[in-house]
């Protein structure tokens, strides 16, 4: 399974975006099914009622999405503590998502890798 990045789906859902027709490739390359998190759908749908952009609204809620759970709270204060220790920044948001990822051994496709590559065991695709 492929959880998807907020910033991936951003492209994807870019009708004109290069990027976001590159994304879809390498996920259908891999044959895998796509999911989100309930903190990027949040982003995703934060976004898509700023810039009115409603349209797209029921399509994003028909993806899988999978909720950040207690488990995934404890792991997601771990990662970012151990990222402090190391003297890496790591954002709370990104932390958390790279738990949701990690819990369930899902590999995690962003285009900013580098606010995920801080966290060991997180398989970026």
């Amino acid at each position: 399974m492929i959880l998807v990045d907020t910033d991936v789906l951003i492209e994807i859902f870019d009708r004109n975006s290069e990027k976001g027709d590159s994304a879809l490739k390498t996920i259908e390359e891999t044959g895998e099914d796509i999911t989100l998190t309930t903190l990027n759908l949040h982003e995703i749908l934060f976004g898509m009622y700023k810039y009115n952009a409603r349209g797209k609204i029921d399509k994003i809620l028909l993806l899988d999405v999978v909720d950040f759970t207690k488990d995934d709270a404890n792991l997601s204060a771990m990662l970012e503590l151990e990222a402090e220790r190391k003297g890496k920044k790591a954002s709370r948001f990104d932390a958390m998502i790279a738990a949701v990822a990690i819990n369930r051994g899902f590999s995690l496709f962003t285009f900013n890798r580098g606010h995920f590559e801080v966290f060991e065991n997180l398989t970026l695709l």
